[in-house]
């Protein structure tokens, strides 16, 4: 008797990359999970995505407490990059650079809206205050790389105002100070510093455009992951032990930074004496820097974009540090005329924008993304 030759075949139900959870109003996107990469798929395939953030310190440093001792990997760390200590094994502190396109070349004052509008351009920005001049933007560049794999081609932010009309330096639209973004030579992009805003910009349903849709689910007072709960619960049973852990902190974080903002508004909303305050919610600095950094978190663990901007203030920011001791605004600051005590003032800024990246990288470190970490997969300029 002739023995048919047998063949068994091992197959794994695998989730797409770009899976959603989807509510009223709502796609929730979803981290890198075991479940996305086929069975027997080669190792290249599980490899992570690569990704590119900028983070923005207006008005300039003081070099001498900026500027590492030494070259190469025995570089010692300055007093002001002092908390990057549990990341010096990441880190390149590039020097040697001049920006000649920031310089003044004919066209007078403006060097903040200069040197801000040519940081990822190297253009030397037309000087007008309503017939702007750039070039595309090195992050649009990545973007436009990046754009058929996410749902959104980049997100910009910032912590502070966010006009670009007008003129705001000497003859310069604010546009050139306000966003480091420009998606052609005349289009800058506004950088947005509302959380609320960028969460729905994130997380908003893309297959309805309807205010409605997304108002009623306000009014209910439900939380976004309410309205997809059921979708949660069918996709946790066909998950892993391990992918389970993944998304149960990944919704725990997407949970928490909506109570945040959740809590932001209804504190914004109270009748408070007029005082003035930092532009945007929530309202004390701390909170609202760190939401848009959780922000950005999430943008890139779900794989909604793979390029974020940040700008901690636009440039000749006025913003006040009392929370640091600084009740003084940032840019006068700045024009110290070699004054120490207002010097030390300069640097404190530095390092405590410094010590709010580093969480931020703290919590990209711990974060598993493929074969290793987030931060094992972006680049931060």
């Amino acid at each position: 008797m002739k023995q048919e030759g047998s063949m068994m075949f091992v197959t794994k139900k695998s989730l797409s990359r770009r899976t959603v959870l989807r509510g009223i109003g709502t796609a929730i996107g979803l981290p890198l999970l075991d479940a996305m990469i086929p069975a027997f798929a080669p190792a290249a395939a599980a490899k992570p995505v690569r990704r590119f953030g900028v983070v923005y310190h207006p008005n300039g440093v003081i070099y001498d407490q900026w500027l590492p001792k030494g070259e190469g990997s025995g570089f010692e760390l300055s007093p002001t990059l002092k908390g990057l200590e549990p990341f010096k094994d990441k880190l390149i502190v590039v020097t040697g650079l001049f920006s000649d396109q920031a310089e003044a070349l004919g066209d007078g004052g403006g060097d903040h809206s200069r040197a801000c509008g040519s940081y990822l351009t190297g253009i030397h920005v037309k000087k007008s205050d309503s017939n702007v001049e750039n070039a595309v933007s090195m992050d649009q560049i990545a973007a436009k790389a990046f754009e058929r794999e996410t749902q959104l081609s980049s997100l910009q932010m910032t912590a502070d105002e966010n006009s670009l009309l007008g003129s705001c330096d000497l003859g310069y639209s604010c546009a050139y100070s306000s966003t480091l973004s420009w998606l052609t030579p005349t289009l800058p992009l506004m950088a947005e510093n509302n959380p609320r805003v960028l969460f729905e910009r994130m997380f908003g349903s893309s297959d309805s455009s309807d205010p409605r849709v997304r108002e009623a689910r306000l009014k209910q007072d439900q939380s976004l992951l309410d309205s997809v709960n059921d979708r949660v619960n069918q996709l946790q049973r066909q998950l892993g032990k391990t992918d389970a852990r993944k998304m149960n902190d990944y919704l725990a974080s997407l949970r928490d930074v909506e109570r945040r903002i959740q809590k932001a508004e209804e504190q914004s909303s109270r009748e408070l004496p007029e005082v003035a305050q930092p532009a945007g919610i929530p309202a004390d600095f701390d909170s609202h820097v760190r939401l848009l950094y959780d922000l950005q978190l999430l943008a890139f663990q779900a794989d909604l974009t793979r390029v974020i901007t940040f700008m901690y203030g636009r440039e000749q920011t006025g913003r006040p540090y009392p929370q640091i001791g600084v009740p003084e605004p940032h840019h006068p600051l700045t024009h110290h005329q070699g004054q120490p005590d207002k010097m030390e003032k300069c640097t404190r800024i530095q390092r405590y924008h410094i010590k709010l990246f580093t969480e931020y990288l703290e919590k990209l470190r711990n974060t598993p993304d493929g074969d290793g970490s987030l931060l094992d997969h972006v680049i931060l300029l």
